[in-house]
């Protein structure tokens, strides 16, 4: 729902410095490449000593790489299948990384198996809700659903809460480490939603696709009834 809007937005915003890294000579793919590296070193480094506050900082002034590379690349004329496979892969590794700081978090210092085994789902969730629409489409389906928490919900989400939840240790501001977990019950919940979402409409869509060529099948059989048996190691509508 926020990548509808938000995306639009600070497209508009970051274009200017598109142009500019263009003109210097930076490649879309050398962006993608640093973005993610800030991502992870942010996540890495200042979550597990919980400095939540600094660690959304740094992430949060690499994240909007996403949207720079994209842009360069169409401000170039040449969008291409090996930039958009780097620029989703990629996605994947910062969203673990910074799933995976919170939860080194609360298997050390931060003292709690219950939030640690919430923010891994948080982390393995999330990649299935991406794998789910990307296997879809492989496949051929539209996969046409607006998930309720998807990429830009995940991330908005469980940055603004640890970035305010860090004023307690950085400011001392008491109490509010609440925030954190409050946004690793939601994110997991609705990631479970989400997911559920996609699923159905996966099963939807496939249903719809595979009834015109099961109608066909069943009016050209024989009168036998005699059906081609599917190949080795195929089943009828999936492959290996």
């Amino acid at each position: 729902m926020l990548n509808k809007y938000a995306r639009a937005f600070f497209t508009r915003v970051l274009t200017p410095f598109a142009a500019m890294l263009l003109r210097l000579g930076v490649s879309p793919d050398a962006v993608t490449l640093v973005g993610t590296g800030g991502v992870m070193a942010g996540a890495l480094v200042f979550y597990p000593m919980g400095e939540f506050f600094w660690g959304t900082v740094v992430i949060t002034l690499f994240v909007f790489s996403d949207l720079v590379d994209g842009n360069m690349a169409r401000q170039l004329g040449r969008s291409s299948r090996w930039g958009a496979f780097l620029d989703s892969t990629l996605d994947r590794v910062a969203d673990a990384a910074i799933f995976a700081g919170i939860a080194l978090w609360y298997a050390g210092r931060g003292d709690s198996l219950t939030l640690c085994a919430v923010t891994l789902f948080c982390l393995a969730s999330g990649q299935v809700v991406s794998y789910t629409k990307a296997r879809g489409e492989s496949i051929g389906l539209p996969v046409n659903v607006n998930g309720l928490v998807e990429r830009a919900e995940r991330l908005v989400i469980t940055l603004v809460l640890a970035g305010l939840s860090g004023f307690e240790l950085t400011f001392g501001v008491p109490y509010i480490d609440v925030l954190l977990p409050v946004a690793l019950w939601v994110v997991a919940a609705g990631s479970a939603v989400t997911l559920g979402q996609r699923v159905v409409t996966v099963r939807r869509e496939a249903a719809e696709a595979d009834a015109p060529s099961a109608g066909g099948e069943a009016e050209g059989d024989g009168g036998d009834g005699a059906r081609e048996a599917p190949a080795a190691g195929q089943e009828k509508g999936r492959t290996a």
